[in-house]
């Protein structure tokens, strides 16, 4: 693992982390009423700021580093701050609901109305975006793969290049001899 990225791999860990939490949370709440609902709403409101703080953090690393190792990482920054934004949804979604307990176990069992907070709709976003790192990951090959064809047409050009100064060589010295002996033909024959 590259160390100029090991800070933004730390970041992205940690929200990664208070994301799970947050929509676990999320879930829980459909089954709580009245004080105990309020204060779990203020405590998931008070963990979607601290992973607002981590991407804004992360945000800045990205954009600390060159812009070829930093253009990936603020892509998923960006994919990061939509999730955020999902989070915030569903926590508007749960906050504004009633509370009843079928509501939570429909939802734990993928059944709920809000797709996303259900443990499918978590499986499908992680299946999502392990399919976009498999696509990069098959980018950079192809990528590698075009870098090492040019340097191997470079390597050839460079031979070539070699042998044609050669040929050049030898030609300038064997015309040079003639025009040596073409001298010492006319100093003869005057």
């Amino acid at each position: 693992m590259d160390d100029s990225t090991a800070l933004f791999r730390q970041y992205e860990t940690d929200y990664c982390n208070k994301s799970t939490d947050i929509s676990r949370k999320v879930t829980s709440i459909a089954s709580l009423t009245g004080e105990l609902r309020r204060k779990k709403v203020s405590e998931v409101e008070a963990d979607v700021r601290e992973a607002d703080n981590v991407i804004k953090r992360m945000d800045m690393e990205a954009r600390s580093l060159a812009p070829d190792k930093g253009r990936p990482l603020l892509n998923k920054v960006r994919e990061y701050k939509a999730d955020l934004t999902s989070l915030r949804e569903q926590l508007k979604q749960a906050a504004a609901g009633g509370g009843s307990e079928d509501a939570a176990a429909r939802a734990e069992l993928g059944l709920g109305d809000n797709y996303y907070s259900t443990s499918a709709g978590q499986r499908d976003r992680m299946l999502a975006a392990t399919e976009r790192m498999q696509k990069t990951s098959d980018r950079l090959q192809v990528g590698k793969q075009q870098l090492a064809e040019t340097e191997e047409l470079g390597v050839t050009i460079l031979q070539d290049l070699a042998r044609q100064r050669e040929t050049i060589t030898h030609a300038r010295d064997t015309l040079h001899g003639a025009d040596d002996n073409i001298s010492k033909a006319r100093k003869v024959r005057l």
